[in-house]
């Protein structure tokens, strides 16, 4: 006999049809159903690979942008986990072979949280962003690769390539149903010590989340704004949607 015929329907079920979130889950007697107690398990083995998983080198080289590879003081994977602290600051070998590149905006892609997220995500949205920068004459320094990179460490880049603005893709902390969504943060003026409230940030990136298309015009009217005000952070509001009314 199925199992469906030994499952109670929760009064939300319908609610299922538009989200991801574990909700309605049914039950059978006092337990959650076998089927949901597998999902969630691989739900959570696919965020535990996210979190180990590294960032594909070679994705990256096989494209026609310049790319400065760099990595953290984090030596490995368990040294990042085990100090944020490490994650965000640059290597000495690799702070030593920035140049100043005099440009308007630094793209920093980090592993983050989760590679995965980056591997998939990155490029897609990479590709969107540079027409639109193009077509407004916004330079860019070369992207810089980081491994075993946080957000922060986008602040000693930018410092050091003597960008206004950067901005950082990068992986964000897996979830139980978005093992791979992406994060972009813009810090106007970057340098070390800045905190959190002069960020601005846009989260999910992925074609189940905030597609490519909106996530790249929602960065691109970001960027814009920051370069005019020369600010970021809770000062720089975002009326994205305002402005296509």
């Amino acid at each position: 006999m199925k199992e469906d015929h030994y499952i109670t329907p929760d009064p939300w079920d319908g609610l299922r049809a538009f989200t991801a979130a574990r909700i309605a889950l049914g039950r059978t007697g006092t337990a959650i159903p076998v089927r949901e107690v597998l999902q969630f398990r691989l739900a959570h083995a696919h965020a535990r690979d996210a979190v180990f998983s590294s960032l594909d080198m070679q994705l990256f080289r096989q494209q026609s942008w310049e790319i400065n590879e760099l990595h953290s003081e984090a030596a490995d994977r368990t040294d990042y986990l085990q100090r944020p602290d490490k994650g965000r600051k640059l290597h000495p070998s690799s702070a030593a072979a920035l140049e100043a590149a005099n440009a308007d905006v630094a793209i920093v892609v980090a592993d983050g949280l989760s590679a995965t997220a980056v591997n998939r995500h990155a490029m897609p949205l990479i590709e969107r962003l540079f027409p639109m920068l193009q077509n407004q004459q916004i330079s860019c320094a070369p992207i810089q690769l980081v491994q075993q990179g946080r957000v922060a460490i986008g602040d000693e880049i930018g410092q050091l390539l003597k960008v206004k603005l950067v901005l950082m893709l990068i992986g964000e902390r897996p979830g139980l149903s978005s093992p791979d969504s992406l994060g972009a943060y813009l810090t106007f003026n970057p340098q070390p010590g800045i905190t959190d409230e002069a960020r601005n940030c846009i989260s999910n990136i992925r074609p189940e989340g905030l597609p490519y298309d909106l996530a790249a015009e929602k960065i691109f009217y970001l960027l814009r704004e920051a370069l005019r005000l020369r600010l970021t952070g809770v000062l720089l509001k975002d009326n994205y949607t305002l402005s296509l009314q």
